[in-house]
């Protein structure tokens, strides 16, 4: 019926005589690539005019700036440069006016496409990374990350090393780099071996694209730079090994003996070593920090197998490798014990070699001979060893014989070394006469002697010899004439002779011996022990040596036998000394420094016999801090001075004076002394010149301070007396010495100080002074009066000093941004900040003052204060595994530095703020947002390109991380029967954004099979532009729907008001269902079967589908039951003009039934045209009918009452009343008082019925007269007095003359109009 529709509606155009606006006949959509210069040609707006009329264009919208356009022609053209990288999608509308219609406008859509104009740009320098030197090989060290903004190939970057510093081959191969930018390890690092630094050249290069035609690339270069880091791999090492020390036997606990060192071979790691001794010893022991070996227990060599001990040391490493393994290592120390001579040799009573000498040495020995043995018969009975430990020279001792018998005997060896078996020989035969020895027996010592000990050098061992005895001899006195002496007034009992002996060799009784005292008168003064033969005082008081000096006694000895023998004893007496000696006068003696002799005489004298020692005198001086400096003849007791004395030399609180003691005593027994005091006083000589206690003295001032003390200078002057140890200092004249003053002052006797000062008007000036440093030469001198001056000199260095006076500065102010990756690894170097300062000595400590954090430009509050640690050197470090873009990605550190040696002003700079800018990692994959809506699709209504479905997805990331592209990985296909089949291009996905969430269209790619039966299967891949991309995907079900499922609902309404309640209508059919309603198509019916009275109505047949969200469709039978058992449901859908629910159109015309159905159209055409050529002339006669009947009606119409009208029913389709008094017309009765509006429906059958009033009769002449609007009678009003139209119009008319008739020579108007919306073209 197509072509009816537009058979009707150029009928009604040409009746009408309406102007149509243009329409646009072009495509709305077009690309403009961004390398397109400007003022090219893009495109043509092209529209039409049915009416021809003179067409307008133009653009408009907010990005119509980029074009410029051709008013008259339409053409477009580039007035801006365009950017894909700032804009992808233009939109705008075009205009078109034909100056008679409102204004057209399209909307057009201008898609960018990218060129090759960006280079890859590396993301985040500098590159640096630390790398164990065990890493693996194949281990990815780092990740450079290169974007280029461009698309396609142009934006997908490559990688390359182009060089390797230190720049060999093997370095060369050192590394790779993978597709995706990860450098790789390709061989062993080495911190020890190879080198510690590498300096990696990177290239990025995109793909290449387009650019003026061209294919072009763009490449770009970085540099990471890797340090390689030593790993705690390798164990210590012992330097300087072998080991070998010697300590001698006896050291002291304590006592160092060598110290082993050992280095960790990790240079970087340098861990710290721990040493111990393996084993257990008791002898060293070792430090276990420093190594050191040193004696912890007593060292005998003796005691020592082998005399030297070994030992296994071990080097330990305080913290495990990295094999978590203690690193150790272990070497061999040997200690040799050296001999000392600490033994004494000792005798043993042994048979050698079966001697154990640990036992305890013998001292005594026994043996036997026979009386007149010969020489060199050995004493038998003897078994002596001696044995000395030492080893060498040191146990080599030397043997010999003590005692009063020892001449008799010889012993032999004389010399052992360490051990020998000691024999005692006979060597005087003679002497061994048991007669003449009174024990019977001989004792002597056997002495061995260490001669290279000076101390406790011999052991002594007695040895004892047993002789055989004759008797053949008688008592005898061995001098016949004996002098004694006894001291005068001894008492009763003095001894006067305990040695006089009168011997008897024989044995037994006749050996004993008795002593008498001739004769018997001298027994009063003198006794005698008759068994001892000792004389002793009897009557000491008779002993007066002034009365009898000399008495004359017989001594007889008598054996038991009678045998006797005598001797003559002469007695003196002796004075005794009981008066001590008297010094004569006193002794001061005054002499000059340096005098060379003094020498004093003492006298003294002694009141005992002259003629015996009690009054013989000797001098000596007795022990003093002076004794050393004198001698004193013991004769003559002349004191003198073993040479020059020196004033100096003496104390200075003895004034010069020099005491010495001497000793007076005679030689009587008792010795009976005096002493007396010599005082010698040594007078001061000016012998000594002043001295510096330095040679060089070094001092520094500051700028600035006027007459301040530079320092001091100390010289000393041994002389002892005021006058002679004076000083004075002065300043020699040289560059500079002019500004300073030297201030003599006295410390103490002999010692002053010269205080250096800037003179009182002089301060220096660090800045200005040419030189910095001072060299002043100071004297020292004291004056010798009328004689020479002694001076000493000393070097004086003044040093100016400069004052911290400066405030330091951070450069750069503010400092430089610093990006931090999310993902950095805990305690890594991020940033070092700088600073200055223009003090030359300044130490500079970085403070943090307050930490900041933002998300967004918004307060994050205190997630970060902990992220980041400044440190005083100025190094950033990260302090966190906790930083996350997603919470934080600003952080903003206030800071300033401090110089901790300001002496003047402000130590602090400025407050400065650093930005640490946390850059994003991809680290979170798209994520697709629920979507509650199901998708259906019609086969037959789904036209290439139109969006079937909609997924949605964001991801947290930002930037590019978080920019999503969406892909149809994979399209199933699953029946309703269960089986399944996979398609390709069925469908295509296209990528918008709005805001933060990325919306994936599903299109349609390809025509649909309309005889599938079931659902499509969709797996949709949501994808980033990260690095690495990360992705996740959905499943995502478009079920279809059959033809047979679709629902045909008419509306008894016009067609604008199903559209316009379509949204209501939709939502009230969901509501009645419970389903998803998908309406097909809206159309009118254009049956012309159709009665006039349906299509002024208007019947509009929309075709829906009622779906489920299974996929489950509802057929007609079951959405007309469920909307009859909803009453609100119904109702609704009544009051939007509901009146049939039933199956859809769904026949389907095959190509022959079509062309005939074209056919029969034409002809029907042709046969219509006809009848309205017919139908138009009888309405021109029926027209001059009405006229007369209009004027017929006009003479009765000032007779015509609305009231005495009779009413009827009205018929349908034909007049409305069919009463006396109807207009036959119009249909309307002639009631004056009805509103005389137009009716508003929009069906053809009013326009056709309407269109009849378009003849008028008599047309007003005024431009006034009252439009006529026709309207549909209302049986409501029949009662309420409605103005019968065309009586209103002729009483109009009437009237209209009577003005006419006032107002002559106004021209003729035709102004009869009506508003009837019937005649809309847009229903038609």
């Amino acid at each position: 019926m197509v072509w009816l529709r537009w058979t009707l509606l150029f009928m009604f155009h040409t009746l009408a005589s309406g102007n149509t606006a243009p329409q646009f006949v072009m495509n709305a959509t077009f690309s403009l690539p961004e390398d397109t210069p400007l003022g090219a040609w893009l495109f043509q707006l092209i529209a039409v005019d049915a009416d021809g009329d003179e067409l307008t264009y133009g653009m408009t919208g907010t990005e119509a700036y980029y074009f410029s356009v051709s008013s008259d022609s339409g053409n477009v053209t580039l007035k801006q440069m365009v950017d894909y990288e700032k804009t992808k999608l233009i939109r705008v509308e075009a205009t078109v006016d034909d100056h008679h219609n409102t204004q057209v406008l399209k909307r057009l859509t201008i898609m960018v496409k990218d060129r090759n104009d960006n280079l890859p740009i590396f993301i985040n320098e500098p590159y640096m990374t630390d790398v164990l030197e065990n890493t693996p090989v194949g281990s990815s060290i780092y990740r450079v990350l290169a974007k280029d903004e461009d698309t396609g190939s142009a934006g997908q970057v490559s990688y390359a090393i182009e060089e390797v510093l230190p720049n060999n081959e093997a370095n060369y191969q050192l590394f790779y780099i993978m597709f995706n930018g990860t450098v790789v390890l390709n061989g062993t690092l080495s911190y020890n071996n190879k080198s510690t630094f590498y300096r990696i050249k990177i290239r990025a290069r995109d793909g290449g694209g387009l650019w003026d035609g061209v294919t072009v690339h763009h490449s770009n270069t970085a540099y990471l730079s890797v340090t390689v880091v030593d790993v705690a791999d390798l164990d210590p090492q012992f330097l300087g090994e072998p080991y070998v020390g010697s300590i001698p036997e006896n050291s002291p606990l304590g006592t160092p003996v060598l110290t082993v060192m050992a280095i960790d071979r990790d240079k970087e790691v340098n861990d710290i070593i721990y040493y111990n001794i393996a084993g257990t010893t008791s002898m060293f022991t070792i430090n276990r920090t420093t190594g050191v070996i040193a004696v912890s227990g007593n060292l005998d060599r003796e005691g020592v197998p082998g005399e030297e001990v070994q030992l296994q040391v071990v080097a330990r490493e305080k913290d495990l490798n990295i094999y978590q393994q203690v690193a150790q290592v272990n070497t061999t120390v040997i200690i040799q014990v050296t001999d000392l001579n600490d033994n004494t040799p000792q005798f043993y009573s042994c048979d050698y070699p079966d001697c154990n000498f640990t036992d305890s040495p013998a001292s005594n020995f026994s043996g036997q001979i026979e009386e007149h043995a010969s020489p060199r018969t050995p004493v038998t009975s003897l078994n002596i060893v001696a044995y000395d430990p030492d080893k060498g020279s040191n146990g080599t001792f030397q043997l010999s014989l003590l005692g009063p018998d020892a001449f008799a005997f010889s012993v032999t060896p004389d010399k052992i070394v360490n051990v020998g078996t000691v024999q005692v020989l006979v060597s005087n035969s003679s002497f061994l006469d048991y007669e003449t020895i009174p024990t019977h027996s001989v004792t002597m010592e056997i002495v061995a002697n260490d001669t290279r000990r000076t101390n406790d050098c011999c052991s002594f061992a007695t040895v004892t010899i047993r002789l055989l005895d004759i008797n053949d001899h008688r008592p005898e006195f061995n001098q016949s004439e004996y002098k004694l002496h006894v001291l005068e007034y001894s008492p009763p009992g003095t001894i006067v002779s305990s040695g006089i002996k009168a011997t008897d060799p024989d044995s037994g009784i006749y050996g004993e011996i008795t002593y008498h005292l001739l004769p018997d008168s001298i027994r009063t003064t003198f006794i005698v022990n008759a068994t001892t033969g000792t004389v002793l005082v009897a009557n000491g008081s008779k002993l007066d040596w002034g009365t009898r000096s000399i008495y004359y006694a017989t001594l007889q000895a008598v054996d038991g036998d009678g045998l006797s023998g005598s001797t003559q004893l002469v007695i003196s007496v002796v004075d005794i000394n009981n008066n001590p000696p008297i010094v004569i006068g006193s002794y001061n003696v005054f002499i000059a420094e340096g005098q060379d002799t003094v020498n004093v005489q003492i006298q003294a004298t002694d009141n005992d016999d002259p003629m015996t020692n009690n009054s013989l005198l000797r001098f000596e001086i007795v022990p003093g801090i002076f004794s050393s400096n004198f001698t004193i003849d013991p004769n003559t007791g002349v004191l003198s001075s073993r040479g020059p004395l020196d004033r100096e030399a003496i104390p200075e609180e003895l004034a010069g004076n020099v005491v010495v003691t001497v000793l007076v005593h005679d030689l009587g027994i008792p010795q009976l002394n005096t002493t007396v005091n010599v005082t010698i006083i040594v007078e001061d000589k000016n012998d000594n010149a002043p001295r510096f206690n330095s040679s060089l003295y070094v001092f520094s001032v500051q700028e600035g301070l006027q007459g301040i003390s530079v320092g001091t200078v100390v010289a000393t002057d041994a002389d002892q007396t005021e006058i002679n140890y004076r000083i004075s200092f002065r300043i020699v004249s040289n560059a500079g010495s002019n500004n300073f003053r030297i201030l003599s002052s006295r410390l103490k006797a002999g010692w002053y100080q010269g205080n250096l000062q800037l003179e009182p008007d002089i301060a220096l000036d660090y800045d200005r002074l040419l030189q910095k440093l001072f060299n002043l030469t100071v004297e020292a001198e004291n004056s010798n009066f009328g004689g020479s001056v002694d001076i000493a000199t000393a070097l004086v260095q003044v040093h100016v000093l400069g004052v911290n006076d400066e405030s330091p500065t951070i450069v750069p102010s503010p400092p430089n941004d610093v990006r931090v990756l999310e993902n950095v690894t805990l305690h890594e170097w991020v940033a070092t900040l700088q600073a200055t300062d223009m003090d030359t000595n300044h130490f500079l400590v970085f403070q943090e003052l307050a930490v900041t954090c933002f998300n967004r430009s918004a307060s994050a509050g205190n997630v970060c204060h902990n992220w980041f640690l400044l440190e005083p050197n100025g190094s950033l470090v990260v302090n966190s595994t906790e930083i996350d873009y997603e919470v934080c990605d600003l952080v903003e550190l206030k800071l300033r530095v401090k110089d901790e040696l300001t002496e003047v002003g402000d130590p602090y700079s400025g407050n400065e703020t650093l930005r640490i800018i946390i850059g994003d990692v991809n680290d979170h994959p798209p994520e697709f947002l629920p979507i509650a809506k199901t998708f259906v699709v019609i086969p037959e209504i789904s036209v290439v390109d139109l969006q079937v479905a909609v997924v949605k997805a964001k991801d947290a990331d930002s930037g590019v991380n978080r920019i999503i592209s969406f892909t149809i990985s994979s399209v199933v296909f699953i029946t309703d029967d269960g089986s399944s089949q996979v398609l390709e291009n069925i469908f295509k996905v296209t990528t918008t954004a709005e805001e933060d969430v990325y919306i994936g269209s599903i299109q349609v790619a390809s025509n649909l099979d309309s005889s599938l039966k079931g659902q499509y299967q969709l797996k949709v891949e949501a994808k980033d532009d990260g690095m690495p991309p990360l992705s996740s995907s959905t499943l995502l079900d478009i079920f279809t729907v059959a033809k047979s499922y679709r629902v045909g609902l008419q509306f008894d309404q016009a067609l604008q008001e199903v559209q316009a309640n379509l949204d209501q209508i939709k939502l009230t059919l969901t509501a009645a269902t419970k389903s998803t309603v998908y309406v097909a198509t809206i159309r009118s019916l254009e049956d012309s079967s159709a009665s006039k009275s349906d299509r002024a109505n208007g019947k509009i047949m929309m075709e829906a589908y009622f779906v489920y969200s299974n996929g489950t469709a509802l057929m007609y039978e079951t959405v007309l039951m469920l909307i009859q058992s909803n009453p609100d449901a119904l109702s609704q859908l009544l009051s939007f003009g509901l009146s049939i629910i039933g199956p859809g159109d769904v026949a389907e015309l095959d190509k022959e039934k079509e062309l005939f159905i074209i056919i029969a159209s034409l002809s029907v055409a042709v046969l219509l045209i006809i009848l309205i050529m017919i139908t138009t002339l009888m309405s021109i006669r029926k027209s001059y009918v009405r006229k007369l009947k209009a004027l017929k009606a006009l003479k009765v119409a000032s007779n015509f009452s609305a009231s005495a009208v009779q009413q009827g029913p009205a018929i349908p389709g034909t007049n409305k009343y069919n009463t006396e008094g109807a207009n036959p017309v119009l249909g309307f009765s002639l009631d004056p008082s009805a509103h005389l509006d137009f009716e508003d429906t929009t069906s053809y059958d009013a326009v056709s019925l309407n269109s009849l009033d378009e003849n008028t009769v008599d047309a007003p002449l005024n431009s006034s007269a009252t439009p006529i609007k026709l309207g549909r009678a209302d049986p409501r009003l029949r009662e309420n007095g409605w103005e019968e139209p065309l009586k209103a119009a002729l009483e109009s008319r009437i009237h209209d003359l009577d003005d006419k008739t006032q107002q002559p020579g106004l021209p003729s108007q035709e102004c009869f109009s009506f508003d009837n919306p019937a005649l809309d073209t847009t229903d038609l």
